[in-house]
């Protein structure tokens, strides 16, 4: 019998961080001032789940995308 190897990930699939998930949790309680930002957002940017808006003159804010709110729905956070 001829072994087989499998690869259940999915090409392309990005598992998010324990980290990540908390700041995802934490960017719905409120946009994140993009000086205050951490490693953890900027990942998240990368990832389509949290972008940069104006918010304002001078005002610039990380806030939560389409994408980012469809993770938190299936945490069942939203």
């Amino acid at each position: 019998m001829k072994a087989t190897q499998r690869n259940n990930k999915a090409a392309g699939t990005r598992y998010l961080s324990a980290h990540e998930i908390a700041t995802l949790l934490v960017l719905l309680q409120a946009p994140v001032d993009v000086m205050a930002a951490t490693p953890d957002v900027a990942a998240l940017r990368d990832a389509g789940l949290a972008q940069v808006v104006d918010a304002g003159p001078g005002n610039v804010r990380f806030a939560i995308t389409e994408e980012g709110n469809a993770v938190l729905r299936v945490l069942g956070a939203r």
